[in-house]
């Protein structure tokens, strides 16, 4: 019986993500004590988006939550504390942030927290929070039409992987000479054990107790499942190992690993790792 094996929240977009025993899945994501994953983003002084992709160094940025407060660390640095609480919409300073080609309302970070990020980072940067009253719809393209919104995730709220599929892979790269790869380049939300490699491209759905998944969309991959999580630096890439086998031409040709999901029904149902998922495949 496929079972979840594990659940990932990144409450920092393109940081390092939490390892948790149980979460809340919900329409904008996975969610832990009220923080939704990717609710906070570090943007340039312009408000567009930064990531791993070029700055490396954001993958050792490390986020906790310390009862009210998100508490962030990074190497050689003081522990910066970010309050929990929702900032207050009427008076709280905005930005008007820039994610791939959405406009994004965002609550704006003090001159401290951007000071922080800014060493962090080593470019000039602050830290901006989904805002109360932002929508940011996903593509209908893939959804059949079905309505889902994300917060600052690429494109959609939850992200799955089969732990096969990864298995897979790193047969491959030993095979090659290659080192293995952990499961944390490729930052999925959960991760499903039991089913075969790559199963997960062709399921319909996943059930996992009240809770409806639907997968929509293959997730293409860019070159951050390079980047060593654990030291904030390119390593080799697989890219060209996946090129041989992963190309989907249903996204024009890019090397996907997992498939983005969106929440059909039982929002606010709790998850647990070790829970059985029922997977319905999709032929």
């Amino acid at each position: 019986m496929p079972v979840l094996s594990a659940i990932t929240l990144y409450p920092i977009k393109s940081c390092a993500g939490l390892s948790l025993q149980q979460a809340t899945l919900t329409s904008l994501g996975v969610m832990s004590e009220q923080i939704y994953d990717r609710e906070w983003m570090v943007v340039d002084n312009k408000g567009m988006c930064l990531t791993q992709r070029e700055h490396p160094r954001m993958a050792l940025i490390k986020p906790a939550l310390k009862g009210t407060t998100l508490e962030v660390q990074a190497p050689g640095m003081l522990r910066l504390e970010i309050p929990l609480g929702l900032p207050d919409p009427a008076t709280a300073p905005t930005l008007a942030t820039q994610l791939w080609d959405d406009t994004v309302l965002a609550y704006d970070c003090d001159a401290l927290t951007a000071e922080w990020f800014t060493q962090a980072v080593g470019v000039p940067c602050r830290l901006v929070r989904f805002h109360a009253n932002a929508e940011r719809p996903v593509s209908t393209k893939w959804t059949n039409g079905v309505q889902a919104s994300t917060m600052f995730s690429d494109g959609y709220p939850i992200l799955v992987v089969g732990a096969a599929s990864l298995e897979d892979l790193n047969q491959k790269l030993v095979s090659a000479g290659r080192d293995a790869l952990p499961m944390n380049r490729f930052r999925p939300n959960l991760v499903i054990d039991g089913i075969e490699a790559f199963e997960e491209d062709y399921a319909e759905s996943y059930q996992i107790g009240d809770a409806l998944l639907k997968p929509v969309k293959p997730c293409p991959r860019c070159p951050m499942p390079s980047i060593d999580q654990a030291t904030g630096e390119f390593g080799p890439d697989p890219m060209d190992i996946m090129q041989s086998y992963r190309a989907k031409p249903e996204v024009e040709g890019a090397l996907c690993f997992g498939m983005n999901a969106i929440l059909i029904a039982g929002e606010d149902q709790r998850v647990r790792v070790g829970q059985e998922i029922e997977v319905a495949l999709a032929f």
